[in-house]
């Protein structure tokens, strides 16, 4: 059972494989972190939500901020998506959907009126401190990029 995380919670630490070596929340200590969630790799939202975050990731590393989606798929799988795509985003891959649960966003879904357990497409920005600052849940993805982008800003 996990419990629903707010705003002021310390950020759950994790560490994942990466499609370019393991990633872990205390790497990046010190820095802003976005974690952003999705469902699968090279889907139609899935894919415009990371070329959005890909878009604004100059922007992102002036303000010294790292974004991270993380899914269930392979390294591997990340590996094909972000070279397909050209991504500028970190990929974890929580295959065991450890990280997913701790952060409250593997939950029932309801498609055509079936019912399956799935990854809640949500976002969190962790502060420098290690403190989730802000958290987006159910996300429509056009416009999320910015308005994280802002929240970031937001943090100085």
């Amino acid at each position: 059972m996990t419990t629903e995380l707010e705003a002021g919670d310390p950020a759950p630490d994790f560490a994942m494989p990466g499609y370019d070596g393991p990633i872990s929340l205390g790497d990046y200590k010190g820095r802003p972190v976005v974690i952003y969630f999705y469902p699968k790799d090279d889907t139609p939202g899935c894919t415009t939500e990371a070329l959005d975050f890909t878009a604004r990731a100059d922007d992102f590393a002036d303000l010294d901020a790292v974004v991270i989606g993380v899914s269930k798929d392979s390294a591997a799988s990340h590996e094909k998506f972000r070279a397909k795509h050209d991504l500028a985003v970190k990929l974890g891959s929580d295959k065991d959907g450890d990280v997913i649960e701790r952060y409250g966003v593997w939950v029932e879904k309801n498609m055509y009126g079936r019912k399956y357990m799935g990854i809640e497409r949500a976002t969190f920005l962790i502060d420098a401190k290690g403190v989730i600052r802000k958290i987006w849940r159910k996300v429509k993805v056009s416009g999320h990029a910015g308005e994280v982008l802002d929240a970031v800003k937001g943090l100085s």
